[in-house]
């Protein structure tokens, strides 16, 4: 898959991603589609956890990689399983890279569910207008992954 090289993540955003796993993981404080994934990381081993934005669709639970070379999404593509929390509650899933065809209807509802997700993207140069036919046209380009129950 050919990713789209897009300008590195803020630098604040480590520490308000820090931020938001404390809330979840401490207080069981929620922030909408806010999910927290923890993954072995791919070279240490030690587990690793970073928040994002869960888009719901038919059923399935997907997120979308704002920066594809993150070591979130290495450790996700190396690790095919992690433990999803919302709160104070966990649950272990498998994490599957999906396809262009599976991810176009993602990315077309992503602006719908995660607005706050547009914002990244448009200050990141990967959309203009953050429309949900620009974001499906992405698909092929972006990471999208899917979380499924074990």
């Amino acid at each position: 898959m050919a990713e789209i090289d897009i300008t590195p993540p803020p630098k604040w955003l480590k520490l308000v991603n820090k931020g938001m796993v404390f809330a979840q993981r401490a207080l069981g404080v929620t922030m909408g589609p806010v999910h927290v994934l923890t993954v072995p990381g791919r070279t240490s081993g030690e587990p690793r956890s970073t928040p994002m934005s869960i888009v719901a669709l038919n059923g399935a639970r997907y997120v979308v990689a704002g920066y594809a070379k993150s070591d979130w999404v290495r450790n996700a593509r190396a690790a095919k399983a992690g433990t999803l929390s919302v709160g104070k509650k966990s649950q272990d899933v498998g994490i599957v890279e999906v396809d262009a065809d599976e991810a176009r209807p993602v990315l077309r509802e992503f602006p719908t569910q995660v607005p706050t997700g547009v914002g990244f993207m448009k200050r990141s140069g990967v959309v203009e207008n953050g429309t949900p036919e620009e974001f499906e046209a992405l698909a092929g380009s972006v990471v999208v992954f899917r979380f499924d129950s074990l």
